[in-house]
């Protein structure tokens, strides 16, 4: 699904307001359950591969610029990492993910309208802000996103100011457990909302496949990316990517969010490099984590 050569025009260029018809929808398989560890539970991954993997994600951000972290949940074998994940992250279009888990949960397994689909469908394919703004408005704003968020156990997030959705914080882990309670088959949603949301996710504009997407160029992929050039740091970007993975044999939900990079095609290389490196250990032969 990754896209090669992406151009930053390209990647920048948002779809015009209108909220367009998404195109036809291909079914997809619903995922496989898996638990999340409690908040401070250490991971199923073997000491010496995360070990391992913590010197090689060390070793690779010393010398780039800004900062990193990263969570994936190994839903096949119950394998749960990660990295630097403390200090929160503005999310970006990233929140964009949350706002759709907290509309489809407001809908409590009712059939969305035509119009909601168009909105829900441009604001994941194509990162269309006017139509996240819209969702927004309809879950509550800010206090709609906080209490949806910590109702599904997602307590290390904290929705942007007023209506600034973009400028909204949280770790990767919380991420992750976006995505579980999103996608997972024992999650709050029912199976005709998730499969809409990995729809969704499945197929965005071919600009914006590029992120976690690096780490499975053969497998299945499900992601919605984050950008923005952020008044907070200077104008230094913030680079974000999240997603569901089907790669060797592994279903993983991983998120991986930078900031303070230079530009944005330097967080675009550390979320990809750091993808790869997480997702290639975790799918080893011999990682082997009980489920």
């Amino acid at each position: 699904m990754r896209v090669r050569g992406f151009s930053l025009f390209a990647i920048l260029l948002l779809a015009t307001p209108g909220c367009a018809a998404p195109p036809r929808e291909a079914p997809h398989p619903a995922p496989t359950a898996g638990r999340l560890p409690p908040d401070g539970a250490d991971s199923a991954l073997p000491p010496a591969h995360r070990r391992a993997l913590d010197r090689a994600l060390e070793r690779y951000l010393r010398e780039r610029p800004g900062r990193a972290a990263l969570a994936v949940h190994d839903r096949t074998t119950g394998a749960w990492y990660t990295f630097r994940e403390h200090t929160p992250f503005l999310l970006a279009s990233v929140a964009k993910v949350d706002i759709l888990l907290a509309f489809l949960l407001g809908k409590d397994g009712r059939r969305l309208s035509a119009y909601e689909r168009r909105l829900a469908s441009r604001m994941i394919r194509y990162s269309d802000n006017d139509c996240a703004h819209e969702l927004y408005l309809t879950i509550g704003g800010r206090d709609g996103l906080d209490r949806a968020l910590r109702r599904l156990g997602v307590r290390h997030t904290r929705p942007g100011s007023g209506l600034s959705w973009g400028y909204t914080h949280s770790r990767p882990s919380d991420q992750v457990k976006v995505l579980e309670r999103l996608t997972g088959a024992g999650g709050p949603l029912p199976a005709r909302s998730r499969r809409y949301a990995l729809d969704l996710m499945s197929s965005v504009a071919p600009s914006q496949a590029w992120g976690v997407s690096a780490a499975a160029p053969e497998g299945e992929v499900a992601l919605k990316n984050g950008w923005l050039p952020a008044e907070v740091h200077d104008g230094l970007w913030t680079v974000n990517s999240v997603g569901r993975l089907l790669v060797r044999g592994h279903e993983l939900l991983i998120a991986v969010l930078s900031e303070r990079n230079p530009a944005m095609e330097n967080g675009v290389a550390t979320v990809e490099r750091m993808a790869r490196l997480a997702v290639h250990t975790l799918t080893r032969p011999d990682t082997g984590a009980p489920a």
